[in-house]
């Protein structure tokens, strides 16, 4: 006979009803520490002068600092519902502006659509701390942006200000070497996210006679870089990372380099994610160090390819001899058996080769970082076996790294044939590889076969290769 299920016991009862009325009390206290902040953003849009509207701005950003726990949500709720354009009048003069569309119309229109958020950002930023407070509050936003869709208008608003508050004109270019200040020393090893800083020494070889670093700061941001790279002054065309990352490496003598390495940019700031500054970055330090440094010929990266390692373990659902070769990556030892790497070292280069022509988001490379250097113009130009063994390196892309090479003479033209056809400058000797990849012997994908339906990671345009260049 089944024994009836006991009953929770006095105490726990006791205790789930405390633990549930502290929660509804954080609750009710999250949603008054909101709807406050939410009234003096109310009231700040409603103040006409400037001395009680920085008052007000101050008191809102105050309010704002103080919400923790649920309250955010709640207020990014409100700010969605209460400060979005109403549509009666959109559509209203939209309809006039279809029927007359004048100049005078259209200004009506544009003025219906923008948001009220907007002019309430712009008077929030208007005092000490309010662009700090903005990019904080896009932060919180892109961060459950993908479970929050409502969100969506509040995200779009602050990213257009941004666009704006952020453009070239108001960015400030600087070299940072070990003498600057020790605030925005420590900025960079806390943001350093594609090689982490290990403690001091590493920095301080980072910033020696032969190497770079450079960053875009704004004015009202002075001690926090926007965004930064970091270059090594090498003599020929650098395919391994380790080097240039050992705190006991010789310096030399930059005058005698001819080739300037970007091994490392980073975006500092998370608020700012999709302003664009690495094209504009990437230019102005080459043209800044041909001048300084007037034997510098080439200007290439040493990329990370971190879609790589992911990419293919999910194509080896699909394509059995690649789930071999995933197998054999994560066996252990690999590495120290000469034969077995130098399979290795075939079979992966040519997948590789195979993933950056072929990989696709839409029409564009699915690999981020080939994404921003071919949209800035750059030409993939060579694959790097072993390149990045640290672990990180190891897991993204099993060791290989990409170098893309900045011709200043065809930067615009690269760019151009990128952004209007898809078109990717590329050294032939990819498409060669790709054709003797895994994918290609199984005849799982032809490469070169007319456009059937194939899987989405590998959809998009076909890619068409530019004449010279190696691997």
């Amino acid at each position: 006979m089944m024994e009836a299920p006991s009953k929770p016991s006095l105490l726990r009862r006791l205790l789930e009803s405390i633990a549930g009325e502290h929660a509804n009390d954080r609750q009710r206290l999250a949603a008054r520490d909101a709807r406050r902040a939410i009234a003096l953003c109310h009231a700040l849009l409603s103040e006409r002068g400037d001395v009680s509207g920085a008052r007000v701005a101050r008191e809102a950003l105050a309010a704002y600092g103080r919400l923790n726990e649920a309250a955010p949500e709640i207020f990014f709720d409100m700010l969605a519902e209460q400060f979005s354009p109403d549509p009666r009048q959109v559509g209203r003069v939209a309809d006039e502006y279809r029927e007359d569309p004048s100049q005078w119309n259209l200004i009506r229109l544009q003025r219906a659509v923008e948001a009220p958020r907007q002019e309430l950002f712009r008077r929030l930023n208007m005092v000490s701390g309010g662009i700090v407070a903005l990019l904080q509050m896009r932060r919180q936003v892109l961060a459950k942006l993908h479970e929050q869709s409502d969100w969506a208008g509040i995200e779009a608003d602050l990213l257009h200000l941004f666009a704006s508050w952020f453009n070239r004109g108001f960015l400030v270019l600087q070299r940072i070497d070990w003498n600057a200040p020790a605030l925005v020393l420590e900025k960079l090893i806390q943001y350093e996210a594609v090689h982490p800083v290990q403690g001091w020494a590493d920095l301080r070889r980072r910033l020696q006679a032969d190497r770079r670093c450079y960053a875009f700061f704004h004015p009202v941001l002075p001690d926090e870089p926007v965004i930064f790279i970091e270059v090594a002054l090498t003599k020929g065309v650098s395919t391994r990372v380790q080097p240039l990352l050992d705190p006991s490496s010789v310096i030399t003598d930059p005058a005698a380099a001819d080739c300037a390495i970007f091994y490392s940019i980073t975006n500092c700031q998370e608020g700012l994610r999709g302003v664009s500054f690495g094209n504009l970055l990437i230019k102005q330090v080459a043209e800044h160090l041909g001048r300084e440094f007037p034997r510098l010929k080439t200007f290439a990266t040493l990329s990370p390819i971190p879609g790589f390692r992911r990419w293919l373990t999910e194509s080896a659902v699909r394509i059995p001899a690649l789930g071999e070769l995933v197998s054999r990556i994560d066996a252990p030892g690999w590495l120290d058996d000469e034969i077995r790497a130098a399979d290795m070292h075939r079979e992966l280069v040519r997948l590789c080769a195979h993933y950056l022509l072929y990989a696709k988001q839409g029409r564009e490379p699915l690999d981020p970082v080939q994404r921003f250097h071919l949209g800035n113009g750059a030409r993939l130009e060579r694959l790097n076996w072993l390149s990045d063994v640290s672990p990180t390196g190891m897991q993204r892309s099993v060791g290989l790294m990409a170098n893309y090479v900045y011709r200043l003479d065809e930067v615009e033209r690269n760019h151009e044939a990128y952004a209007k056809e898809g078109r990717i400058a590329v050294a032939r000797r990819f498409e060669v590889l790709a054709r003797e990849s895994l994918i290609a012997r199984s005849e799982t994908v032809l490469v070169n076969a007319a456009p059937a339906p194939t899987p989405r990671w590998l959809s998009g345009e076909p890619v068409r290769t530019s004449p010279a260049g190696s691997l």
